[in-house]
């Protein structure tokens, strides 16, 4: 029989404290036996009093992950003692295959040291991997639908200019003024260049707190929201936000950035709340 060295997990939420069958002392009883059957070692025991198996914010189970080195099997009574949340679960093992480490859950007789256990896992991994899929489709899918009725925002970070409040996006009055320096100078002849320089020269910095550079720039010259747009793929639609720009500056800006571009396609001018692009 060969000799393995083995960390043990155990686990009970607030919950599980008043079930019956649930007891961290029941838990571990059992594991040392069925280690003790198997001829194994016991390295490690790590135990998580009332917490929840869906968060992997747990002290012990942490300090487990970090002690990998010193175990080759991780032995746990039930799936659903380590993880209650098919991702962390399906992160956690690929994390041990990295490591060449095994799993095994007693009761499930769920062993990835053989053929069937690593099958086994092998179809949990792509049930879940299908379920994430699918839920990315509908995500993906109700975004959609929410662009075309016009229904607000739509999860993306708040552009210099604005911040969020209550779910909306409220102009900064020096940053929405920076803004219109920007396009202002662009329309007038600036380039990318002397627009970076006079932020840069003056100390006004970025969202994040930086230096300003052509990039940072350009993406504020394209960005159709200073226009009381918000836009999500081929989509626009009218927010609910103050515009610092018209629709005919901002068109005015993108036909002289495409004058300049050296690959074409990927600009656009706003026609009818349709893009065009140019």
């Amino acid at each position: 029989m060969e000799s393995k060295k083995v960390a043990i997990y155990a686990r009970v939420s607030t919950e599980d404290q008043a079930k019956e069958g649930f007891s961290l002392d029941s838990q571990l009883e059992k594991l040392r036996s069925y280690c003790k059957a198997r001829g194994w070692e016991i390295v490690g025991e790590y135990v998580d009093d009332g917490y929840s198996g869906r968060d992997v914010k747990r002290p012990a189970y942490q300090k487990m992950m970090e002690e990998m080195d010193k175990w080759d099997v991780l032995l746990v009574m039930k799936m659903d003692r380590i993880h209650r949340n098919s991702k962390n679960f399906m992160l956690m093992m690929e994390q041990l295959r990295r490591k060449n480490k095994e799993f095994v859950s007693m009761t499930e007789s769920l062993d990835t040291s053989t053929a069937m256990g690593r099958f086994v896992m092998d179809i949990i991994q792509r049930i879940a991997q299908l379920e994430s899929e699918q839920i990315g489709e509908r995500v993906y899918d109700g975004m959609r639908q929410k662009a075309k009725q016009g229904a607000g925002l739509l999860g993306f970070p708040a552009p210099y200019g604005y911040m969020y409040k209550d779910g909306e996006l409220i102009g900064i009055e020096s940053e929405l003024a920076v803004v219109k320096k920007i396009y202002d100078f662009y329309i007038n002849g600036k380039s990318l260049k002397e627009i970076v320089c006079w932020l840069n020269e003056n100390g006004i910095a970025t969202k994040k707190r930086k230096k300003w550079d052509k990039k940072t720039v350009s993406r504020i010259l394209s960005n159709p929201v200073y226009c009381g747009l918000v836009e999500w793929e081929d989509i626009l639609f009218k927010g609910k936000h103050r515009a610092i720009i018209t629709i005919e500056e901002f068109n005015k800006v993108q036909i002289l950035k495409a004058r300049k571009a050296k690959k074409r396609g990927k600009l656009f001018i706003i026609e009818g709340m349709k893009k065009k692009f140019i």
